[in-house]
């Protein structure tokens, strides 16, 4: 058993990891709510008992018995948070961007790059979200084929950016981003860096190639935000080093632990946000060759981008830590 820790707890990746934990029966001994001050002293319930949310301080993790700390408030929460809570020899999945190029730290799918966590290791970095979908769905395809270039187009729900977000569509109001998201499309995400790509697109990038353990894949990225509730869908092209056959490539995917293939286009099946939505599991479907390039390959993959985008990929990785 496990005294945990859940920063940003009442926040929607914070919220998802406490059921999630209960839901997998998560070796829970005792739960520690932690989030800003306008959620404190809130009362929550988790296994039955009634949890009290605190307010977040440099000492929240001083003498707590705490073993590990999912945490879900931000990079800037992170930031400063995170070094106290190892200081303190809790173990840290963290979900921010923050640390997950630093060297240092893994950046682990569960389904895909377990063994790089290793026993020393006090920090674990979470991928973000159009990451895990897109690499679990291809990282057996790049075991078997190689892969020489990949394009993201993704299509991202709007629970990404939060409960404020989330009110902006609901509302038909544009408070949270310069624009309105409701009957509009938004082709930024984060902040643009001076290459021309935005943050959110740079992420996709540099978490594939380390999760895969491959710099040389050339990889470009286009990230959309587009007026869904919940659910993220990726477009996916790529150029692999050998050839390969569809129905290979189907048995693969259908292989790969987390995913369930939805391609029957004869009956108009494929993956979309409203059936992908609430569930553990990439979908994949529209599978085709691209004829326009040698040895290229089409995709289109969906997943709940709260649940195995965020908070079920953190539980999972506590899950590694504990049997560890």
């Amino acid at each position: 058993m496990a005294n945990v820790a859940v920063v940003g707890a009442s926040g929607l990746v914070g919220s998802k990891i406490r059921d999630i934990l209960e839901e997998r029966n998560f070796p829970v001994d005792r739960l520690f709510a932690f989030a800003s001050k306008k959620s404190v002293g809130k009362e929550i319930e988790f296994q039955g008992k009634k949890v009290i949310i605190e307010e977040l301080k440099e000492d929240s993790f001083d003498n707590r018995g705490i073993d590990l700390a999912l945490f879900a408030a931000g990079g800037s929460v992170s930031e400063k948070y995170v070094p106290l809570a190892v200081k303190n020899n809790i173990r840290v999945v963290d979900n921010s961007s923050c640390f997950r190029m630093d060297k240092d730290v893994p950046l682990v799918i569960p389904e895909v790059n377990p063994s790089d966590i290793k026993k020393r290791d006090m920090l674990i970095a979470n991928p973000n979200c159009s990451t895990i979908q897109s690499v679990l769905a291809i990282a057996n395809i790049y075991q078997e084929y190689g892969i020489d270039r990949i394009v993201y187009n993704t299509y991202q729900a709007v629970s990404g950016g939060g409960e404020r977000a989330l009110e902006d569509l609901y509302e038909k109001k544009n408070d949270h981003w310069k624009y309105k998201i409701y009957d509009n499309l938004l082709p930024q995400i984060d902040s643009f860096l001076d290459n021309g790509y935005t943050k959110e697109e740079m992420k996709m990038v540099n978490e594939s190639r380390k999760i895969l353990g491959d710099d040389s894949i050339k990889i470009t990225a286009t990230a959309i935000r587009v007026p869904v509730s919940n659910a993220h869908g990726v477009s996916i092209n790529l150029k692999l080093k050998k050839d390969f056959n569809l129905d290979d490539i189907r048995k693969v995917l259908e292989s790969t632990p987390g995913v369930i293939v939805e391609d029957d286009i004869a009956n108009e099946i494929y993956p979309m946000p409203a059936t992908a939505s609430g569930k553990d599991e990439v979908f994949v479907g529209r599978i085709r060759r691209d004829f326009s390039c040698d040895n290229s390959l089409n995709l289109w993959c969906v997943a709940d981008n709260i649940r195995k985008g965020a908070a079920l990929n953190a539980v999972q990785i506590a899950e590694l830590l504990v049997k560890e």
